[in-house]
């Protein structure tokens, strides 16, 4: 079996079963309808509760609701030169199979979605669709796009659906971040979730000595002794940088989420939405 067909059949496993279950979508509708009045079960939503009738019937009664508008759904992947990095697997894999999760779990809501790919420009628009086949599409554009040497243009990206989204969407970008975006006038416009995905090896690098790196955005080798104070110090500009980052986030009301290359995925993705 291909990577291919391992992500989309995990992911789909995932989300259809596993992730998702009964219970509900991790994506919210923009306006609800009223349906139907029936007796509260067991892991209802209780803020759904009608107290009035409860009092009358002197039983629980909740309100059901449907979702009265489709969420306009948009994922941009970030595919500069850093993402060819990986102690276990590359961070284009993890990508990769979190666009096939949330893809996965926005068509099964019936909610339409878009993908696109940057990096120093745009490289791939795929128009909305609510076809499973569309799947496919995305997470294979991932694997096989050509990332070396080519380098993350954050505000090109924030230009740019700035100016093509037209309609007020979930915007999800994922990308490890390694610079720190301006998504502002974004996330004024839209909600804007940003997942950031990263590799434990790349935060926390282990003793080297001399050794030649190449920069996988540049080209360039990089040769220097990597010490323990000098890979203690990296580390500690990470952590700095990462600190300024998730401060920008709060402060532009940017929902996030770190997950690196050996995590479970699914799980960060649930925590993820169910804290909206």
């Amino acid at each position: 079996m291909s990577k291919l067909q391992k992500i989309l059949v995990r992911a789909r496993r995932q989300v259809f079963s596993e992730m998702v279950g009964n219970n509900p979508s991790i994506f919210q509708g923009e306006g609800y309808d009223f349906i139907e009045m029936r007796e509260y079960n067991h892991g209802d939503d209780i803020r759904h509760i009608d107290w009035n009738v409860t009092a009358k019937m002197q039983r629980p009664y909740i309100k059901i609701f449907r979702e009265e508008r489709e969420l306009n759904v948009v994922m941009a992947s970030m595919l500069n030169g850093s993402v060819h990095f990986g102690s276990k697997k590359f961070k284009q894999e993890t990508i990769a199979e979190l666009v096939a999760l949330l893809s996965f779990s926005v068509l099964r809501n019936g909610d339409l979605l878009s993908h696109y790919i940057f990096a120093d420009k745009m490289y791939q628009n795929d128009k909305p669709s609510k076809k499973m086949f569309a799947v496919q599409k995305y997470v294979e554009s991932i694997l096989e796009f050509d990332a070396l040497n080519k380098k993350a243009d954050y505000k090109m990206m924030a230009d740019t659906l700035y100016k093509r989204l037209k309609r007020k969407s979930l915007l999800i970008i994922i990308g490890d971040f390694f610079e720190i975006p301006d998504f502002r006038l974004l996330a004024k416009k839209h909600e804007v979730i940003a997942v950031i995905v990263r590799d434990k090896l790349e935060e926390n690098p282990p003793v080297m000595g001399f050794s030649s790196l190449s920069d996988p955005e540049s080209g360039q080798m990089l040769e220097g002794d990597f010490n323990r104070s000098s890979v203690n110090a990296y580390a500690q500009k990470v952590a700095e940088h990462d600190r300024k980052l998730f401060e920008r986030f709060r402060k532009d009301q940017v929902h996030f989420t770190k997950i690196y290359t050996d995590d479970v995925a699914s799980v960060k993705l649930r925590r993820l939405f169910e804290g909206r």
